[in-house]
């Protein structure tokens, strides 16, 4: 760039800061009779971030297409997982090249559309971002967005702002960031600017475990896949790339126990076999493992009981009542007597905590019985004798709900949301929940014959895929009770 052209573009940037007022970003609104709404370099209003139930800047800036043109927004600093009430910095940037101030407007939301977490701003002077309240759809949310100080670029062509997003005390399931930004030309109006929007997500460490039933590729999406015991086969269908994929391992009479036990958050191919009480693991990161842990008779009731994230060999014991663990953070052995005669194994983490509670179904009283790790014990009568347990997070809080499956109607306790009844399937059909979406909720789904029926939690849409015999055990069914 030449000296002249450095030179004009100082001048202009100097008006700016002289004359703010008339720098350009959305939303400050006016009641003028044409309902446009005015530009305003102080901020724009609340609920402009592109997020579900909001707008865009394109509101007020609409000369050109939304993510048009050469520039970007960005979020930048974000890991894959959080942890309760940490803190993470992180960094927005709005670029494009021959654009003269930047502006930008970010909020994070969980499952259900509220504020999730808190934000920190840096000690500026002058103050370069404000930290606003809106509500959308009855949900208040938080918004990190510039000031008037905080136009600037930070380089020719580009600003960058960072803060820091304070974690929820507890798990929340997916946590969601929505940011618009505005690469303006500060003319003093919203003609020729360009708006940009992006978005991130990050899962909840607690829940990461739960993330990964049936999840072969590791992209947080539960496959549809199956084992065939007649030739010892697993046949996934990839939700990342559609890809088929089968592996031999395992026989006829093996139980599989499917999950994650190397801590990468993708699904190992696991069987247990009752005939010698072994476990043979083909660990997706570690490799093969196998370990005799059991006897003949036990039910396998894996789950990751120490909360290190990675799965824990685990069985009941029917003639005694009695639970083992292997916890994989320290290859320490743990028991409990837990449960009656003809109780039905029930085990999830009801309380959120990250480790697997030891629970059990009664079906002579209807009634659930759980040993939560964190909060204790507790009894809640749900459901009928006859029922299918189908315990699963449905709501995204991080917690197992209590849940059962009757003549093609699921009942539903959610932690979070309350009672729930939905009509999704036929008496025959096999209950298959997981989350096929990655949204952080369990979706409702059945199999029937070869044919899987999905009823996604993200958008409510339903869709059908034919993979698989009828001889086939569904993956994502490997957890529940049998």
């Amino acid at each position: 760039m030449s000296a002249a052209l450095r030179q004009i573009r100082f001048i202009k940037l100097t008006a700016v800061t002289i004359a703010a007022v008339f720098a350009v970003f959305c939303f400050q609104k006016f009641a003028v009779r044409s309902d446009k709404v005015s530009a305003s370099a102080f901020g724009p209003t609340p609920a402009h971030t592109n997020a579900p139930g909001e707008s865009n800047c394109t509101a007020c800036h609409s000369d050109n297409p939304l993510n048009s043109g050469s520039g970007s927004v960005s979020i930048s600093a974000l890991p894959a997982t959080y942890a309760p009430n940490q803190q993470i910095p992180v960094t927005v940037t709005t670029s494009k090249e021959d654009a003269v101030i930047y502006g930008f407007q970010l909020t994070a939301v969980d499952n259900q559309g509220r504020a999730a977490g808190t934000f920190t701003l840096p000690t500026q002077t002058p103050t370069q971002m404000q930290i606003l309240n809106g509500i959308v759809g009855g949900n208040v949310r938080s918004y990190v967005e510039h000031t008037v100080d905080g136009l600037i670029p930070t380089s020719f062509g580009s600003k960058s702002w960072t803060f820091t997003w304070r974690a929820p005390a507890s798990g929340v399931g997916t946590v969601s960031f929505y940011v618009a930004g505005n690469a303006a030309n500060s003319d003093g109006g919203p003609g020729g600017d360009y708006i940009y929007t992006a978005s991130r997500s990050i899962s909840d460490s607690t829940s990461a475990q739960r993330a990964a039933i049936s999840d072969f590729d590791g992209d947080g999406k539960s496959d549809v896949a199956v084992f065939r015991p007649s030739n010892g086969t697993w046949y996934s269908l990839n939700s990342g790339n559609g890809n088929l994929l089968a592996a031999q391992f395992g026989a006829g009479g093996d139980k599989i126990v499917s999950a994650d036990y190397d801590g990468d958050r993708r699904s190992d191919y696991a069987v247990f076999r009752p005939s010698n009480g072994t476990w043979y693991i083909q660990r997706s990161t570690a490799g093969f493992t196998g370990t005799q842990f059991g006897a003949s008779g036990d039910v396998p009731v894996v789950g990751d009981y120490d909360g290190d994230l990675k799965s824990d060999i685990a069985v009941f014991r029917p003639s005694n009542n009695a639970w083992y663990i292997l916890q994989s953070s320290n290859a320490q052995v743990v028991s409990a007597s837990f449960g009656a005669a003809g109780d039905k194994i029930a085990q999830g983490d009801y309380d959120g905590d990250g480790k697997t509670d030891i629970a059990v179904f009664r079906p002579s009283q209807s009634t659930w019985y759980i040993q939560r790790s964190q909060l204790g014990f507790v009894g809640i009568q749900f459901g009928a004798s006859n029922d299918r347990l189908v315990q699963a997070d449905y709501d995204g809080d991080g917690k197992t709900d209590v849940a059962v499956y009757r003549d093609g109607v699921w009942y539903i306790q959610r932690s979070q949301l309350g009672f729930t009844g939905v009509s999704f399937g036929i008496s025959t059909d096999k209950p298959v929940p997981a989350d096929y979406d990655g949204d952080g909720k369990t979706d409702i789904a059945v199999l029937r014959g070869s044919n899987w029926y999905i009823l996604r939690s993200s958008n409510s849409t339903f869709s059908a895929v034919f993979f698989g015999a009828t001889e086939d055990v569904p993956v994502p069914s490997g957890y529940l009770a049998q």
